[in-house]
């Protein structure tokens, strides 16, 4: 299970509309508790695919790296990723799976026509063949 906090949650919504048409990207930080997940804090990021950014995103490790440094700087994890599908659903893709890392969880934001329409949650496999749906949770408005 993975719960977003308020803060978070605008800052991931928000980045995901303003990026629209593209895909946004960026890092969810926060503390893990065994199966729980509560993200704190919600990090921006660059889309650095250097194709239809509309279709695709692509995270730079340096980007990643800053991120989980300063999550631990904080006392925090890195606890995942974020993502967003303009005017499709929030699904797990084929691209996203290959290109996804199995400790972290995956929130996919549904943009439809620039405004937030729904959220889902993945974890991926270890050997990046599935990805389960994960309960989350976000601020309900």
């Amino acid at each position: 299970m993975i719960q977003i906090e308020p803060n978070p949650w605008q800052t991931m919504v928000l980045h995901a509309e303003r990026t629209y048409p593209n895909e946004c990207c960026g890092a969810m930080l926060g503390r893990v508790s065994g199966d729980q997940k509560v993200v704190t804090d919600a990090v921006p990021l660059a889309n650095a695919y250097l194709g239809e950014q509309g279709e695709r995103y692509e995270l730079r490790p340096e980007d990643l790296l800053e991120a989980d440094k300063a999550a631990r700087s904080r006392g925090l994890d890195l606890i995942g990723i974020f993502h967003s599908h303009p005017d499709c659903d929030a699904y797990f893709s084929q691209t996203d799976l290959q290109n996804s890392c199995p400790w972290y969880s995956f929130v996919v934001l549904s943009i439809q026509r620039g405004k937030f329409d729904h959220a889902n949650s993945f974890l991926p496999d270890l050997e990046q063949t599935r990805a389960d749906e994960e309960e989350l949770i976000w601020p309900k408005s």
